[in-house]
């Protein structure tokens, strides 16, 4: 039974090791570059993007960048973190899978120069329709800071439901703000 157990864990982590290119109307989910370590710089140093994700600090520079390709590029990490481009290639965010313990989990960031287009919206669907495609039975964890109602709109839209609330640790404000953990199966997966 735990040999059964074990290979199946072996199989969902591999299912998701090679990092696809997905492309939709408007947007190339690609794997990353060390050359997008400026872009992502620049994204992540505006605060307005850092204060809502978890573990990004401030400053941010281009070393900071640096570091975060290089562990996405070893090929070691189970999961994708794919760079967001529009049809110039030019790195506007991320989105990934994760595997944290036993769960998949969904994050994701976009430059606020292109918020408010459906952008972000687009690629989670992507993302999560291939992901979801070779891994069927996984549930995907995510969450939300509750200042963030734009993104918690997101998950809700493609299927996402409310499973708790509490507090998490924020590194770039230095404080621990309210968060909304969310999850979504297969079954209520909602393709926009």
């Amino acid at each position: 039974m735990t040999e059964a157990i074990l290979q199946d864990e072996r199989t969902t982590m591999r299912s998701l090791r090679s990092c696809p290119v997905i492309s939709t109307a408007r947007v190339v989910l690609r794997p990353h570059r060390l050359t997008d370590a400026d872009a992502i710089a620049q994204s992540l140093s505006d605060f307005a993007v850092a204060r809502m994700l978890a573990r990004i600090p401030q400053p941010y520079d281009r070393q900071d960048g640096l570091d975060w390709l290089q562990m996405q590029l070893s090929g070691t990490l189970p999961g994708w973190n794919l760079a967001i481009t529009t049809g110039d290639d030019v790195h506007i965010g991320v989105v990934g899978l994760e595997l944290r313990g036993p769960h998949w989990h969904l994050g994701y960031w976009l430059n606020r120069f292109y918020w408010g287009k459906g952008l972000m919206t687009e690629a989670v669907a992507a993302i999560l329709d291939r992901a979801l495609r070779r891994m069927p039975d996984v549930e995907i964890h995510s969450g939300v800071f509750a200042d963030n109602p734009a993104s918690l709109t997101i998950q809700q839209k493609l299927g996402f439901r409310i499973i708790g609330c509490g507090e998490l640790f924020n590194l770039s404000r230095n404080a621990m703000v309210t968060h909304i953990e969310t999850r979504l199966t297969s079954a209520d997966f909602r393709r926009p």
